[in-house]
Formats: C-alpha cells, structure tokens, sequence
C-alpha cells in the first residue's frame, strides 16, 4: 500500500511538474510574442504616418507630380529596383566602405579616447581639438581628401574615419570620467594597473558610455560615407550614392527617392542593432528592466 501511494505521489509530481513547464513554456512565447509586437507596431504606425503625409502634400498640388510623385508612383519603383543584381551590387560596394571605414574610426578612436583620457596633459592638448572635430561638418574635410587621395577609396575612408573617430573617442573618454573613483581604489588595491586597470576596471565600467559612442560614430560614418560617394565618383564603379547622383542628374525623382528610402532603412536596421545593444548593456549594468 505505501510502495502504491509513493508511486502514484511520483506520478502525480511528474505530471504537475510538466504542466507548470508547459506554463511557463507558454508564458515566455506570450512574452516574446508582446515584445516583439511593441517593438514593431511604432515602426508600422511611423511608417503609414509618413507615407500618409507624403501622400496629402501631393495631393496638395505643392509641387508637379513629376517633380514630387507620390508613394502609388514611387513605391512600385523601389520595389524593381531592389529586385535587380546592379542595385544589390551597388548596396555591397556601399556597405563594404561603411563596415572598413567604421572599423578603422573605431580603432582611431578607442586608441585617441584611451590615450586622452589617461593623460592630463594629452587631455589639456587635445580634448577640444577632439570636440571641434566631431562638430565638423565631414563635406569640408573632402577638398583636402581628394587633393591627398584624388578620386580614390582612400579619399572617401580618409572623411569617414575623420567623420566618426571623434564621436567614438569622446563617448570613450566620458565612460572613463564618469567611472566610480571607488572602482578605481578597489582596482588599484587589488594590483590593478596600467593596461590590466583599463582591460578589467576601466575599460568594462566605460562601456555603457562607449556604446552610445560607437551609435553616434555610426551615425557620422554614415552620412560621411553617403556625402564621399556623391562627391567622389571612381571609374565604373556603381554604388548607392552614384545611384542616387545618377538619379538626380537625370531628374527620375521616382528612382531618387527609391534610393533615398532604400540608404534611410540601411540607416534605421543598424540604428536598431546599435539598440539591441545598448539595451543589453543597460541591462547587465542594472539600469533597464530586464
């Protein structure tokens, strides 16, 4: 009788402890599926809000439809444009200089920052140097990049280092000002020191600062990167810029803005990255919900 009550107690707990899985299972899909929602639904909603004010300023009378056509005339154009191979090929050629050009600011920049920050006396020198770089304009830097470089790659990675290194040094450089001075005393108490304190301590507690950095060097990069290949046209070479310069020279508005949309998402999705992120970051420093 008791080996009979044991086993169906076993029973019974295995089968309670399936359904509280399978409960919990449920709940986490109804949590992703809400937050995957909440996390779409204000895209969409912005998305038909633009296109229906793009939509009623034609339907004004503003401006000729050949000048300005509407979403009905310019949607069915991006739509063949991103299904052929030459418009793919250009996209390619557009974010190869985007990804080499922001990966060598995020070097410049990691390398200035850490350097500025540790050192008074660099930081005296050149930490407003740093900051009138970054509130440059990057279409100045372009008569200097193409009298170095000519009509080159390395006149269009010369402006977007230059576009973006700034913002990543001084969102490093505020990281490490802003990092608790008892972090500092517990690592240095703890034989922390020189590049161990900045690859341990420093470098870690920056991070949520460095991240919003790095956004913000995007962000320059980007609108370097789309300024360089409106200016600096190489041989054959066909990318989004030259597409968007093409289009404009030969006043297929329809086209134009096909292109403009097309640079606009590539801007939002690593936007969105960025955010996933800083997100992250946020929450493992305990500052966001989880």
């Amino acid at each position: 009788m008791a080996h009979d009550v044991v086993r169906e107690g076993g029973r019974l707990d295995r089968e309670l402890a399936g359904l509280d899985a399978l409960e919990l299972g449920g709940g986490v899909r109804v949590r992703l599926g809400r937050r995957a929602w909440s996390a779409v639904w204000p895209m969409v909603a912005a998305v038909l809000i633009a296109l229906a004010a793009w939509q009623l300023v034609v339907w004004s009378g503003w401006k000729d439809p050949w000048v300005l056509p509407g979403p009905r005339d310019t949607l069915p154009v991006f739509w063949e444009q991103i299904t052929t191979a030459r418009f793919w090929e250009s996209v390619a050629l557009t974010m190869r200089r985007a990804v080499a050009g922001f990966a060598l600011a995020v070097a410049a920049g990691v390398l200035t920052g850490a350097l500025v920050a540790r050192f008074r006396v660099l930081r005296r020198a050149f930490g407003s140097l740093i900051t009138g770089l970054q509130t440059m304009p990057s279409i100045a830097w372009f008569p200097l990049a193409i009298l170095l470089f000519r009509l080159s790659e390395s006149a269009i990675l010369f402006v977007v280092i230059l576009g973006a290194a700034p913002s990543i040094a001084n969102g490093l450089i505020a990281g490490v000002d802003y990092t608790p001075p008892i972090l500092l005393r517990a690592g240095r108490v703890m034989g922390l020191r020189g590049i161990p304190l900045y690859r341990h301590l420093i470098m870690p507690a920056s991070l949520p600062a460095f991240v919003a950095g790095l956004k913000q060097g995007w962000a320059f990069a980007w609108r370097s990167l789309m300024a360089g290949e409106l200016l600096v046209i190489i041989g054959d070479t066909t990318s989004l810029g030259v597409l968007l310069s093409q289009a404009g020279e030969l006043n297929n508005t329809a086209d134009m803005i096909s292109y403009m949309l097309v640079i606009l998402v590539v801007g939002i999705v690593i936007d969105q990255l960025f955010g996933v992120a800083d997100g992250a970051v946020r929450r493992r420093w305990g500052v966001a919900a989880a």
